[in-house]
């Protein structure tokens, strides 16, 4: 499971007294957690598909941090945001290509919007930004 992973990779961070990656894993297993209380609560396990969502949420955020960072020219937070963006990124599983999301809905029956998003949110969570899904479904 991606949250185990995450926790065995900041004990490791802590022993290479790498605070970077350190930084990182904190913020995720924090984000985890948080998820997991609120799953518990309804009586639900946090799944990989719903880790692999939050990390998308935490390398956009990161992103945007980056983009602020080096609009003020601050090359240093620049360069250790990328640095943690890499560490978030080898936690989320292979990614769809827009061919390979072609080929799964030329394979479906319905494919209405509705019905096609819903297959690939039931199916696919964490495996494909819904966005490109939608762009591809509106090009076929």
């Amino acid at each position: 499971m991606i949250y185990e992973d995450i926790k065995k990779a900041n004990v490791q961070a802590m022993k290479d007294k790498d605070s970077v990656a350190r930084s990182i894993y904190s913020v995720l297993m924090n984000k985890l957690m948080l998820e997991t209380i609120r799953k518990r609560e309804k009586g639900e396990e946090l799944t990989d598909a719903d880790a692999s969502n939050i990390l998308q949420k935490a390398i956009k955020e990161l992103s945007d941090e980056k983009e602020n960072y080096s609009k003020v020219g601050n090359q240093e937070q620049v360069e250790a945001i990328k640095k943690q963006i890499e560490i978030v990124e080898k936690y989320l599983p292979k990614m769809l290509t827009k061919q390979e999301i072609a080929d799964i809905i030329a394979g479906l029956d319905d494919k209405s919007i509705p019905a096609v998003m819903k297959y690939f949110k039931s199916n696919y969570n964490g495996q494909c930004d819904m966005r490109v899904v939608q762009e591809v479904l509106r090009q076929g």
